[in-house]
């Protein structure tokens, strides 16, 4: 199928982004994300591993959009939640010292 990513035409199959994707080790997954066989990866990951591009001539959104139309599930992952960083249970043991 013919996708367009940086105003430049690919004719990618989903078998061939997954062989490009083999053996790649994903980074960690923030904002929008693809699974591509057992793993998640940023869609900016996969852009640069298929097209050869910087990952600054895309956006996640077209890379996303193309992935799409290649029949793979795209997905925001969310950043941790606030929450667990305002756990007094999971606070250093140092933390509650006097500086002084």
């Amino acid at each position: 199928m013919r996708i367009v990513i940086a105003r430049f035409p690919f004719d990618l199959t989903m078998s061939e982004v997954e062989r490009s994707m083999d053996g790649i080790q994903p980074e960690p997954a923030t904002g929008l994300c693809v699974t591509v066989g057992p793993h998640v990866y940023p869609v900016k990951q996969v852009g640069q591993v298929i097209t050869r591009q910087d990952r600054r001539d895309f956006t996640a959104s077209e890379v996303g959009r193309a992935l799409t139309r290649l029949g793979f599930t795209c997905h925001e992952v969310q950043p941790p939640r606030q929450e667990a960083f305002n756990d007094p249970a999971a606070s250093l043991p140092w933390a509650d010292t006097p500086l002084g």
